[in-house]
């Protein structure tokens, strides 16, 4: 019976100063409808990063990097810490980069369950020559089918075909803005020339069109066989196994066990690209930083607003202590109208929020592969919204309600 009478109480309080009632709404309407849309916003910009940046970046990257071996034959045979020696003109052993074993390597990975993709590939630097023009880029030798699993490829061929590369022999896929260059075109002759100095010309079969204009100025894609061919290695050679997994924000788990299984150098994604990590991270940070501050000011403003109307029915209240209201009852009632205001504006907020990011997504941004704004949804989003909005009014509801849990009636009422 208390609480309903207490709640009924603040009802009365909430209706009967309907404005201050309003204006603290829409303050918690604001405040949430702000984070809605800026995380939403920014989870719009990081997915649409993302997605252009794992349009050619695998999550985990293994290959054999070319390093330089310093051998010292004494001291294999003196270890002891008390022998002096001293070698002159000592020489660097180069080894051969590259995975020779690559099969056996791909055969191995593909047995863990967190991998979705695999695919090899073998690149290398090279210049594309046209009559008097020759520009600097990479091929890379590809399977056709791994690699259209791991990244999709066929879909950005905007000419000729993805699968020409397999019926094909010498043909060879360029990106466009490499086409335009140099002024090619479907089945036009273009010559590659390695950095050893080995010639060989190719028939132009499809053109592509990334998103990354570096990738569509400076890469090619020949058949895996005809790669190998090219610098002279072994059919089972590659200079790159690139892999996709389940989650690939969770990629440390799978980098570990694989590096107890291959003997080669393993790179996650986010180890490659520091900075589009700390990118992400900090976009975040801002989205989060400025929707507390918007939520903040809201709550400055309930607490002005509940503070106004304690001071204006203190005798009200006093009346209600004479009348055997305890301190806590006293507390409850503004406590249950802070909470009303903050579930109130919490769901308006979210709708608002929700309207004002469909909105957004319908303003014209031709960037890239972008023809509007990004906007990513989330559900965690929406329900945060509401647990920050209801916590912060229930907050800034709380100090005025322990001053009014302390008013003594007799002074008061004497008063």
């Amino acid at each position: 019976m208390a609480k309903s009478v207490n709640i009924q109480i603040a009802s009365v309080h909430l209706t009967s100063r309907f404005w201050q009632t309003f204006v603290a709404i829409m303050g918690v309407t604001f405040g949430v409808s702000m984070y809605i849309f800026m995380n939403s916003f920014m989870n719009g910009v990081n997915k649409t990063q993302d997605d252009l940046a794992f349009s050619a970046l695998s999550h985990i990257r293994i290959y054999n990097q070319d390093n330089n071996h310093s051998y010292n034959p004494i001291e294999s045979q003196y270890d002891n810490s008390q022998t002096v020696f001293n070698i002159h003109n000592r020489k660097s052993i180069q080894y051969t980069s590259g995975i020779n074993n690559s099969s056996k390597i791909v055969s191995m990975v593909e047995k863990q369950g967190e991998i979705v993709a695999v695919a090899r590939q073998v690149n290398y630097s090279v210049f594309f020559r046209s009559g008097s023009k020759k520009i600097n880029g990479i091929v890379s030798g590809i399977e056709l089918e791994p690699e259209d699993k791991l990244f999709k490829s066929s879909e950005m061929v905007t000419q000729g075909n993805w699968n020409n590369l397999q019926t094909h022999k010498s043909g060879i896929i360029i990106g466009k803005l490499l086409s335009e260059d140099l002024g090619l075109q479907i089945n036009s002759s273009i010559n590659v020339l390695t950095s050893d100095g080995v010639s060989k010309n190719y028939i132009i079969v499809g053109i592509f069109e990334s998103s990354l204009k570096d990738i569509d100025k400076t890469k090619a894609y020949l058949n895996i066989t005809a790669a190998r061919q090219l610098i002279g290695e072994n059919s089972d050679y590659a200079s790159d196994i690139l892999i996709n997994i389940k989650d690939r924000d969770n990629t440390s788990p799978v980098v570990k066990k694989l590096g107890l299984l291959v003997p080669y150098q393993i790179e996650s994604w986010q180890e490659a690209n520091e900075q589009l990590v700390a990118g992400a991270s900090l976009r975040n940070i801002i989205a989060i930083a400025v929707s507390f501050t918007i939520l903040l000011v809201a709550g400055f403003g309930i607490y002005n607003i509940m503070n106004m109307t304690i001071n204006e029915k203190i005798k009200e209240i006093a009346i209600l202590k004479a009348t055997g209201f305890s301190g806590k009852d006293i507390k409850s009632i503004f406590l249950s109208q802070a909470g009303a205001i903050g579930l109130l504006g919490g769901f308006l907020g979210v709708v608002l929020g929700y309207l004002i990011s469909l909105l957004i997504n319908q303003v014209p941004f031709n960037v890239a592969s972008l023809e509007t704004l990004p906007i990513y949804f989330r559900v965690q989003d929406f329900v945060l919204a509401i647990v920050f909005g209801v916590l912060t009014t229930l907050i800034a509801g709380y100090l005025p309600s322990r001053k009014a849990a302390k008013v003594d009636p007799v002074t008061i009422i004497r008063g």
